[in-house]
């Protein structure tokens, strides 16, 4: 389906603006802390509204909604609801000690807690994990989605994506990716409001929605569901969660940028609430596409785009197409800012260069952030030989994520464990994964994400029973700001961890 005149010039508009304001917000960023963390002083609703744009993207308006339609049903929401109580957890219990050390990366944080062969090796993960995973597969959806809509070819539509996105972010740095958050993730949820309303306007409204699909809206699946069983919530789904919200620097880096810890606190608890609403304008819509279209749809990564080309007038077409559009920019100028700052700082300033002024530190990041974009382009089209780009992203993100997740809680509960603890941890999580899920594919990957994570903590323990530091380990205050906590968001971390339960006893 064609663009009518309306739709595009909504379309330019709204990516004039985007790039445009971006550009301007971010003029003068000369030093690393300018360009890598936006010189420390974001506000509480710039992080949350970025947090949310940086993690919502077309891996889920076309993923996410493709196993609402399938299988999966309502239940695929526990990513969500359960990221919202993982950012509370990192609001209170991570964020203040990052913010005291005055980090730039979460390997850093590595350094300070073990040693530098576990800062290099996280370093190398995370990197190649965004470049090769994340933006391959933000960008691959991404163009899905125009393929699906507009009938734009795949590979020209990775390529536009991946040029737009770079510009910005090749310039500005972190404080013109958060600005063009603020921009494009305000229209993503407007966008998928309108979405899920018009779609329950289509099927009767919400009452004959909700008795339609009864057998699709449980949040808790039988034992021997091969996706998403109930036996997930005992420490499978939550190692995602807290990898990806409190050790992962695509996300931490914004929180990193806050210009005190209240600040931080509150964008965090802001961004946890608005994850609660997520699952009715991504979800929702996947399972009425499975109502109106059934079996005549093969692929439920086409659910979102069909529901878009049907529902959606002229215009308003445009402006979701402007919005699908800056869902992935949201979250490919985020990674590769972030891929960037991890080379630069973890690898090319400690290993490369560590005497290397400031201009050519950010030198070096606008010219990481191009290759980067370059490579992520070249490899986009990989994620279509798997079923469900949502899933894929997922399941290959375990192969890291048990290790840097068990290494980080484990350093933080346990002052004597020593480096050689978190570099065998680190080394041996993916092969272990990576074995599970050769041996048993019939098992859940978030299980074999929870077996990983025990065998590493195993480990570890034994090496630090072994081989204990002699000396616990001590953090020395380094950052400057303001590191008062927010009670406001204490308050708010108490109502989404209650309105989270109180979800999933309605959908249970």
């Amino acid at each position: 389906m064609g663009l009518t005149t309306v739709d595009a010039i909504a379309f330019v508009a709204f990516l004039s603006a985007v790039i445009g304001i971006s550009l301007y917000a971010s003029r003068d960023e000369d030093t690393s802390e300018d360009y890598f963390l936006a010189g420390r002083s974001l506000t509480w609703w710039l992080i949350g509204f970025s947090l949310i744009a940086s993690n919502i993207s077309t891996e889920h308006f076309i993923g996410m909604a493709g196993s609402g339609f399938g299988s999966a049903g309502m239940a695929i929401a526990s990513y969500e609801w359960i990221a919202a109580l993982s950012l509370v957890i990192v609001a209170f219990w991570v964020l203040p000690l990052f913010l005291r050390l005055g980090i730039f990366t979460m390997p850093e944080f590595l350094e300070h807690r073990y040693g530098n062969p576990a800062r290099t090796i996280m370093a190398i993960y995370l990197m190649a994990a965004y470049v090769g995973v994340a933006i391959a597969g933000v960008l691959y959806s991404g163009a899905l989605g125009l393929q699906t809509i507009f009938g734009l070819d795949l590979l020209p539509g990775i390529w536009l994506i991946g040029i737009l996105a770079g510009v910005y972010t090749v310039y500005g740095g972190l404080k013109a990716v958060v600005w063009s958050d603020l921009l494009q993730g305000s229209a993503l949820l407007v966008g998928g409001c309108v979405v899920t309303v018009l779609g329950l306007s289509e099927v009767g409204g919400l009452q004959a929605f909700l008795a339609a699909n009864e057998d699709k809206l449980h949040m808790v699946l039988p034992a021997d569901d091969p996706e998403l069983p109930w036996t997930i919530f005992l420490l499978g789904i939550w190692i995602p969660n807290m990898f990806y919200w409190g050790f992962n620097q695509f996300i931490t880096q914004r929180t990193l940028g806050a210009r005190s810890l209240a600040a931080g606190q509150r964008g965090i608890i802001f961004a946890a609430g608005l994850k609660l609403i997520i699952p009715f304008i991504i979800v929702f819509p996947g399972i009425i596409a499975f109502q109106l279209y059934g079996s005549s749809i093969s692929d439920g990564d086409q659910a979102y785009p069909m529901l878009i080309r049907d529902l959606l007038p002229a215009g308003l077409r445009g402006l979701f197409f402007a919005a699908l559009f800056g869902a992935v920019m949201s979250s490919l100028d985020s990674m590769l800012n972030s891929a960037s700052t991890l080379f630069t700082m973890d690898i090319y300033k400690r290993h490369l260069r560590p005497d290397a002024d400031a201009h050519r530190v950010v030198r070096i990041g606008r010219m990481a952030t191009a290759v980067f974009v370059v490579i992520g382009c070249i490899l986009a089209p990989f994620p279509a030989q798997f079923e469900g780009v949502y899933e894929y992203m997922q399941l290959v993100w375990g192969f890291i994520s048990p290790a840097i997740t068990a290494v980080f809680i484990f350093g933080l509960l346990i002052p004597r464990a020593p480096l050689s603890a978190a570099v065998s941890g680190l080394l041996i999580g993916p092969v272990t994964y990576g074995l599970l899920n050769w041996q048993l594919p019939q098992v859940a990957f978030l299980n074999h994400m929870a077996f990983t994570f025990l065998v590493i903590v195993a480990v570890m323990t034994g090496l630090t029973v072994l081989q204990p530091r002699t000396e616990p380990v001590v953090y020395n205050t380094v950052s400057d700001i303001d590191l008062t906590p927010s009670r406001g968001a204490r308050i708010g971390g108490v109502f989404v961890a209650l309105t989270t339960v109180a979800l999933y006893v309605v959908f249970w």
